[in-house]
Parts: C-alpha cells; sequence; structure tokens
C-alpha cells in the first residue's frame, strides 16, 4: 500500500486497515514457516506497510489530529 493511500484514509479506516494488516501479516509468516512461499518477499511488504501505517497514526497524534492514538501493539492469546 502506498504512502498516499495511507494519508488518504480517515483515521477509523486507518486503525481498521492496521489490524488487518496485521493479521494478513502473521497468517502470511505462519505459512511461511510450515511451507515456503513463492514469493517471499510479500513478507517484507507487508511489514513495510504495517510501519508506514504506524507513522502516519504517529504523525496524525503529533499534529494533534486526534487526542490520542490507540497502537495494539500487544499480542493476543
Amino acid at each position: 500500500m502506498k504512502q498516499q493511500v495511507i494519508k488518504e484514509l480517515s483515521l477509523s479506516e486507518l486503525r481498521e486497515r492496521l489490524v488487518e494488516e496485521k493479521k494478513q501479516y502473521l497468517k502470511l509468516k505462519m505459512n511461511h514457516a510450515v511451507s515456503p512461499l513463492e514469493n517471499p518477499m510479500k513478507i517484507k511488504d507487508y511489514q513495510k506497510t504495517i510501519a508506514r501505517m504506524h507513522t502516519e497514526l504517529r504523525r496524525r497524534e503529533i499534529h494533534g489530529e486526534t487526542t490520542t492514538v490507540d497502537i495494539n501493539n500487544s499480542k493476543k492469546q
């Protein structure tokens, strides 16, 4: 996902997409651990997209576009 697309998302959409991207990333990593992926660079792409989303959330928090940003970094079991 491009940075420009991330910037255009609303705060709620950005949070929802972040959760979905994290789920897909974990699923992809698990699949890769079981059997090698045809294109393992997809894992890196998901990592970069997640990082871009976290960066945009933080940027919005700093610029006062939100009161607080809840970035869910905790691992759920």
